[in-house]
């Protein structure tokens, strides 16, 4: 069967009786149809913190890790191992659901349900934010018409448009053309909504009042005198966060085993800092003697920028991190075609490990203990497991192979007991870098302890903009760094583990509401495009509304 016909063949229960198995009475939560739901906050008698297992992964590989699958058969091992666990997860963006992935809920038995919904239009999180930038953007144009108080300068506003959905023609637009009654004249853009800096100040705010004063800071662009001006000097910082005032609420729903599962916020990690709320994890984390939290992409992405970023606003790290590996993925590291996958290769697996053992050493940097779960596939064999199990074994880190797409749960219950046993081993977290490091030493440290690489080197913008950065105190802010997934360096081809490479950054991009600076590196872009063959050509739906090609 395909994940969505697995789904769809499950019986769900109603919203109400996930939220009775975590402590939630009805008027805590607020049911979106009977099996989705919004969780009103904050809660009513704060709890102590659960366990915080953060899962990462190696870099992705066009053969695919199902990251997402083993998050969701590890919770629900937990809750058959008998330790309550709550999912902290990530909402899709309908650019990787229309385009290459298809979905982003898991898969085969190891599934957030409903599927259908999660991956389409949820409880509309993604189009608020959507209309809440966009409506900055037509208040900013309409400042620039009405007389432009502000002296906002048109050839430096920095503020695009965004749209959830992979549209390459629209990166680069000009607006404003059809006379004096259609607007000023300029370049604009767009990127996608998962990029835009409201998703993160959605992402790392506490609560509303929060969020309001993080809105407020973002930087819009400069007047005329090159000075910056925010969404506070345009006084519609209000009007921005109440178009949010739903969307921050973190949503409620269901593994395939009935387990709760938190979704909320989708920051995609190589273009953002690809974590999924504060407020979600927070919440999870005092539902649960568990929390199960995944960040976007490798460790060397999503798993950096949940240490780096998240953590100082959760004002909690990880008791465990799990890495998520596949021997198909790493044989394409080591340097096997695609189509030659499914033959045994063990010589390239081992070649290949180093991916895997470079995001080992990452994640160890900081003082947490690391777990590694082999996702199987059918077309492993056994010498091969072997192999992957032994190249772990023997850097003495426990590893666990899991069956959770066809088995679900009970195909990770060797890895939760791995997991547990790793959370109760002391955890001595430790930063990267020094607390307000100025940009240039992040930068280094991350690309020197987290890439694998020799040094950092500035295009003449982004030096002028450092220079820029240092007059206004932006310089000491966190850097997250927008680098391409599928290498620990700036290239997307180069495969594996290679060493003293140079990271080339061509422009930052403050993020002031967010509370860091963007660090675009290589030819990575804020605007993804859809594949030769997207995923929508194989999608349809019933006279009846049954919905198929979802996967």
């Amino acid at each position: 069967m395909k994940d969505i016909e697995i789904s769809q063949a499950t019986s769900l229960e109603p919203i109400e009786k996930i939220a009775a198995k975590v402590g939630l009475t009805a008027d805590q939560i607020e049911p979106y149809g009977h099996t989705k739901a919004k969780i009103n906050l904050p809660l009513a008698s704060p709890r102590p913190q659960g366990k915080l297992v953060l899962v990462t992964s190696i870099n992705p590989t066009p053969a695919g890790e199902g990251k997402s699958t083993v998050v969701v058969g590890l919770g629900d091992a937990l809750n058959r191992a008998g330790h309550q666990t709550v999912l902290a997860l990530r909402e899709p963006s309908l650019g990787p659901v229309m385009g290459l992935k298809g979905g982003a809920t898991g898969g085969g038995y190891a599934q957030v349900v409903p599927m259908e919904d999660i991956n389409l239009h949820f409880t509309g999180d993604m189009h608020a934010l959507t209309e809440a930038h966009d409506t900055l953007a037509a208040l900013i144009d309409n400042h620039i018409q009405q007389g432009n108080a502000l002296r906002l300068d048109p050839r430096q506003i920095v503020w695009k448009r965004v749209l959830d959905i992979n549209d390459r023609a629209l990166r680069q637009t000009v607006i404003g053309l059809g006379g004096r009654t259609s607007g000023v004249p300029r370049q604009d853009g767009f990127d996608i909504t998962v990029a835009s800096e409201l998703m993160a100040v959605l992402c790392l705010s506490e609560d509303l009042s929060d969020l309001k004063r993080r809105v407020n800071r973002i930087l819009i662009g400069y007047n005329m005198d090159k000075e910056p001006v925010t969404v506070g000097d345009l006084q519609v910082g209000g009007a921005i966060t109440l178009l949010l005032k739903d969307a921050i609420k973190p949503n409620l729903v269901q593994t395939l085993e009935h387990n709760p599962a938190i979704i909320h916020g989708g920051p995609f990690a190589n273009i953002a800092h690809g974590c999924n709320s504060v407020l979600a994890t927070q919440t999870a984390l005092q539902l649960g003697e568990y929390t199960v939290t995944e960040a976007g992409f490798g460790a060397d992405l999503g798993g950096e920028k949940f240490m780096d970023i998240k953590t100082p606003v959760l004002g909690k790290t990880p008791d465990a991190v799990v890495i998520v590996a596949t021997i198909r993925a790493l044989k394409y590291n080591g340097g096997v075609k695609r189509a030659d996958l499914e033959t045994e290769n063990v010589a390239a697996l081992q070649q290949g490990s180093a991916n895997l053992k470079r995001h080992i050493h990452s994640m160890q940097q900081y003082g947490v203990p690391v777990v590694v779960a082999i996702n199987r596939f059918t077309s492993d064999t056994d010498a091969e497991v072997a192999a992957l199990e032994a190249e772990v074994a023997a850097i003495d880190v426990p590893v666990a192979t899991t069956t959770v797409w066809a088995d679900g749960g009970a195909g990770a219950m060797d890895l939760a007991d791995k997991v547990v046993a790793a959370t109760q081993q002391p955890s001595h977290f430790t930063r990267l870098s020094p607390e307000h490091a100025d940009l240039m030493t992040q930068m280094t440290a991350i690309t020197q302890k987290i890439y694998g690489g020799a040094q950092v080197e500035l295009s003449a913008k982004a030096k002028r903009q450092l220079k820029t950065f240092a007059q206004y105190g932006w310089d000491h802010l966190p850097v997250c760094m927008a680098k391409t997934q599928y290498s620990l360096t700036d290239d997307a081809h180069q495969l594996g583990a290679p060493q003293d490479f140079t990271i080339h950054v061509r422009e930052f991009a403050p993020r002031l509401g967010a509370g860091f600076v963007v660090a675009l590196t290589g030819n990575v872009l804020t605007m993804p495009g859809l594949p030769k063959h997207p995923a929508a050509l194989d999608m349809d739906i019933a006279p009846d509304g049954t919905i198929s090609g979802l996967f």
